[in-house]
């Protein structure tokens, strides 16, 4: 799965929480909590969203890595390579 696709099925889950939410609004280096306005349980449904869509659980220890669009990106690259 490329980088591209990864980037999508997390814009995808980041809109089943927050439809009004678009690419444009989201600073890839910005928390995202902040930058979409989840709370944390929206953040816990967007982890599940991920893990239901791609496989992928992220423990309790992985937050820190995965609070930016980026980060959350790479987060996903390297564990579905």
């Amino acid at each position: 799965m490329s980088k591209d696709d990864i980037s999508a099925l997390i814009l995808e889950a980041i809109q089943s929480i927050a439809p009004e939410i678009t690419e444009a609004d989201i600073d890839p280096n910005e928390d995202l909590r902040d930058a979409c306005d989840l709370d944390s349980m929206d953040f816990l449904n967007l982890l599940a969203a991920l893990k239901k869509n791609c496989g992928v659980n992220i423990p309790e220890a992985d937050y820190p890595r995965v609070r930016t669009f980026t980060g959350m990106v790479d987060y996903l690259n390297d564990r579905l390579a």
